[in-house]
């Protein structure tokens, strides 16, 4: 397609694409399918000149340039699954805070990644990208200088990142799989819940899943969300009638394998320095067979 003005490349490809979400065309920068002039551009505000040329390849002859990983240096604090000078991704375990609250908690997994950073260079630091709640595992990444904070904070508010969860939960649902699309308020105690989407304070969580496995006792289920809301997986499964193994708050029986059953399995982004698509993978601890 020629374009006959300056705009940015993703309303380039809304344009030619008018039907598809945006979701599905980020998905087509992040897996190199679109090129400006016959050079493939993954950034999703690139701005594309009057004149130049957007063409989209097939699946098959779109390639992904991934960094090479670094050895990983040894820290039995935390578990990295990769590092460079601009970004460390790790693998944060269950029931760690992934950041202090207003009462300062000393242990976090910031505080250990920050060490960890320090233990080499004490003027480094790592910046806070997103969290994951105390609960759940899987993971994470900060940034090593505060430009790619903020750009990789971008693409988490664009809904450019693409985040898959995995959750056992109790029972087995009736379809293979669906979407569950709440709006959720967040009271004084940090307790969430679904609400009327008219309340002036609710947020919107949409979360998509599909069962991997399942017995008549669990399912495995894959998770992908379009939002970042605090427990937005964990209230919609419950409300769905399947909570999270362990998962007293929402109405999980016991707590058998003693913590939520829910795990941030992978991270799909575009590299802050680079602008090329990435993909960091943490393996389940968990599935219907624990």
């Amino acid at each position: 397609m020629r374009i006959e003005q300056d705009l940015e490349l993703i309303e380039a490809l809304a344009k030619q694409f008018p039907n598809s979400k945006r979701n599905t065309l980020r998905k087509m920068l992040t897996m190199g399918r679109v090129m400006v002039d016959g050079k493939v551009v993954h950034k999703a505000k690139f701005l594309v000149q009057s004149g130049s040329e957007v063409t989209i390849s097939d699946k098959d002859s779109a390639v992904k340039n991934s960094p090479p990983p670094k050895p990983k240096k040894k820290h039995s604090r935390i578990k990295v699954l990769f590092e460079d000078e601009h970004i460390l991704v790790v693998n944060k375990q269950a029931g760690l805070l992934s950041v202090a609250t207003d009462k300062m908690e000393p242990d976090t997994l910031h505080s250990r990644v920050v060490d960890y950073l320090q233990s080499e260079n004490e003027k480094s630091w790592a910046y806070i990208v997103h969290r994951l709640d105390r609960e759940t595992s899987g993971v994470m990444i900060f940034a090593k200088h505060k430009s790619h904070k903020d750009y990789l904070q971008e693409q988490f508010a664009d809904r450019a990142v693409h985040r898959v969860y995995h959750a056992l939960v109790e029972g087995k649902p009736e379809a293979d799989s669906g979407t569950v699309h709440e709006w959720l308020l967040e009271d004084k105690f940090l307790r969430v819940k679904a609400v009327n989407k008219r309340n002036p304070k609710a947020r919107e969580a949409i979360t998509h899943w599909n069962v991997e496995d399942t017995d008549e006792i669990a399912s495995l289920l894959a998770l992908t969300i379009e939002t970042g809301r605090r427990h937005q997986i964990r209230v919609g499964l419950a409300n769905l009638g399947h909570p999270v193994i362990g998962d007293q708050q929402h109405g999980a029986e016991g707590n058998p394998i003693g913590r939520i059953a829910l795990h941030a399995s992978s991270l799909e982004f575009l590299h802050p320095e680079t602008d090329d698509p990435v993909r960091f993978e943490a393996p389940i601890p968990f599935g219907p067979e624990h």
